[in-house]
């Protein structure tokens, strides 16, 4: 008997003398499991309810109802204060919580299924280190231009430097290369970034307060300029992995497979890495150092959903900014007027799912 693979389907020759199946009773190959309506809305309905809790959440108690009717246009009843927190301050931050969940949680389904890692997110090619780096040399420079505005720009610039790094090291060895020094590459290009961020943080011990409080990461927000500054990389990232959903499938098969079905391994390899790379510096320069829902909001979808990047990856966008609009909410309510860092609460989370991801990975191994 013979058995041929391609992507999810799976074909079965009938043994030699068998009886042969008719036009009517032929088997029907299993098509790749799909994203369904039904899981779709319930990422919306998850989106809508972080953004009306995150909305009504906070130190000026606002009725759900009154929220719900100012948003849609409608009479709602409030004052003109408590509508200027609405539209001025809450929504710019719920915004840009969906946003970069949505980006991180991506990214990181793509990286697990092109390098078929289960451990891999968005940090994985060292993004997050070099972004801290960038980040940290705006911070403690005595430049004119070295202002609370250029370090988004500083992150974004030393994430995009070591994404660059990561590939050029990654690549060298020819076309016969594979995830594998890729993700080596990362890490030691991450190990490098960490060490020159110690480095300056040990330089110039004035400003290590402001270096710590960007590097547990933060949502706060004057307004809307953060999220028109992330908007347009992330609808890059979005169209282009999103995209790529089905050739991503095709890799999950390995490299020899897909290109034995015309696919172009190493191709559709870079346009993902790029992709997820940028969408992920983009959002480390305005949020901080978030870690964790690369791994947890993927995973959890795959447990849900199925494990097809055709369903991943789209339910990790909406469940993604779901998780991290709702974590927002926790770490500046939770000890109100205080605030919590954000990247400390998904840590907090993060950390014995990675663990428990690790040992699943190790069982199936």
């Amino acid at each position: 008997m013979t058995v041929t693979a391609i992507g999810h389907e799976t074909a079965t020759a009938a043994p030699a003398g068998a009886p042969q199946a008719g036009p009517t009773d032929a088997p029907r190959p299993v098509r790749p499991e799909g994203l369904t309506v039904g899981w779709v809305a319930a990422g919306l309905v998850a989106v809508v309810v972080a953004l009306v809790a995150g909305l009504v959440v906070g130190p000026v108690r606002l009725a759900p109802t009154a929220v719900v009717k100012e948003l849609l246009g409608l009479r709602s009843g409030l004052s003109p204060q408590q509508a200027t927190i609405v539209w001025e301050f809450r929504l710019p931050r719920v915004v840009l919580g969906l946003l970069v969940g949505g980006v991180l949680a991506l990214a990181g389904g793509a990286y697990q299924t092109t390098f078929r890692n289960p451990l891999a997110d968005p940090y994985l090619l060292g993004v997050a280190a070099g972004a801290g780096f960038g980040a940290t040399l705006v911070l403690v420079a005595s430049a004119p231009w070295a202002t609370s505005a250029a370090v988004p720009v500083g992150a974004f610039l030393g994430g995009l430097a070591a994404m660059g790094l990561t590939y050029l090291l990654g690549v060298g060895g020819g076309p016969d290369r594979s995830s594998v020094s890729l993700v080596l590459a990362g890490v030691a290009v991450s190990a490098f970034f960490t060490a020159m961020q110690t480095y300056l943080q040990q330089r110039n011990q004035d400003d290590i307060r402001r270096v710590y409080s960007w590097i547990l990461g933060r949502l706060s927000t004057s307004g809307w300029h953060d999220v028109l500054l992330l908007l347009p990389y992330a609808a890059v990232c979005l169209v282009v992995l999103l995209g790529c959903r089905r050739r991503l499938d095709v890799l999950a098969v390995g490299d020899e497979e897909a290109a034995a079905l015309g696919a172009n391994p190493a191709r559709i390899r870079l346009v993902v890495v790029l992709a997820a790379t940028l969408g992920t510096a983009a959002a480390v320069a305005v949020s901080g150092l978030i870690v964790f829902v690369g791994i947890i909001v993927p995973h959890v979808v795959r447990l849900m959903a199925g494990s097809s990047a055709r369903v991943v990856l789209p339910l990790s966008v909406l469940f993604g900014g779901a998780f991290l609009a709702l974590t927002d909410l926790a770490a500046r309510t939770a000890l109100a007027p205080a605030e919590l860092p954000i990247g400390v609460v998904t840590a907090f989370l993060g950390a014995p799912f990675f663990v428990f991801v690790l040992r699943s990975a190790q069982r199936e191994r």
